[in-house]
């Protein structure tokens, strides 16, 4: 393990803990090109789970001026029928795991209700030996909300990633995402699509529930764009004050 996986493992186990647990900050798989407040942390901790469960954890840091930065921890994927966490740095018939990423993101406030946000992560896998083993995925939405303090919710826009983050199939595509209030910050009904026949390439359904005003918890459903092949998610996320 190279010396920036080590530091980015300790730095992940130390924030970890004192934060709560953490995701990606999105609907499901889609930024929602929100951006985390100045010095407030937002974390999110999320798990699919078809015949593996697979962990996705990931917490940004609010650096003023519409900035966050943070980091990743995707693909760490445990076996049901074996048992066992599982590794891949070798074939990308599956995307790269687990990847160690660092992220970050900048928004663009073009009026009261449309922002355009720019964003990205990029890493390598934690069981790496040899080189070519960076990851990277790249995104550029444009977000509009609506009603009171942005109670409903749309992205979209265009992406691009190489296959050890996405695995095989089209390396560029496009993403939405909706989060609609229909109780506002008691029950939220969310939804994001992700194209492409990668393993990335998926619709998820579902909804929110807020169980405090900074701690909603996440239900949804999952579909393969390339087979059908469906999964369970559940997702929880501390927001910042």
């Amino acid at each position: 393990m190279n010396l920036f996986c080590k530091l980015s493992f300790i730095l992940l186990l130390i924030c970890g803990p004192f934060f709560g647990s953490v995701a990606q900050l999105t609907v499901f798989n889609v930024s929602s090109s929100d951006i985390t407040d100045f010095r407030k942390v937002s974390v999110q901790q999320q798990f699919e789970v078809d015949d593996q469960i697979e962990s996705s954890t990931t917490f940004t840091y609010g650096l003023g001026r519409n900035w966050e930065i943070g980091m990743n921890l995707i693909n760490l994927n445990f076996s049901l029928k074996d048992r066992q966490f599982e590794f891949n740095d070798t074939s990308t018939a599956i995307p790269f795991s687990p990847l160690l990423l660092v992220n970050a993101q900048k928004v663009f406030e073009l009026s009261d209700q449309l922002s355009f946000g720019i964003g990205g992560v990029g890493g390598r896998t934690l069981v790496s030996h040899h080189h070519g083993s960076f990851a990277y995925f790249g995104y550029a939405n444009l977000a509009y909300s609506a009603g009171l303090d942005g109670q409903y919710q749309f992205a979209a826009g265009p992406y691009i990633g190489n296959h050890r983050y996405l695995g095989d199939g089209p390396s560029y595509g496009v993403q939405a995402a909706f989060d609609a209030g229909i109780w506002y910050k008691k029950l939220h009904l969310l939804g994001d699509w992700i194209s492409g026949s990668h393993q990335k390439g998926k619709l998820s359904l579902g909804f929110g529930i807020f169980l405090a005003e900074r701690f909603p918890v996440s239900f949804g459903w999952q579909r393969s764009n390339d087979d059908g092949a469906q999964a369970g998610v559940i997702q929880f996320t501390f927001l910042p004050k």
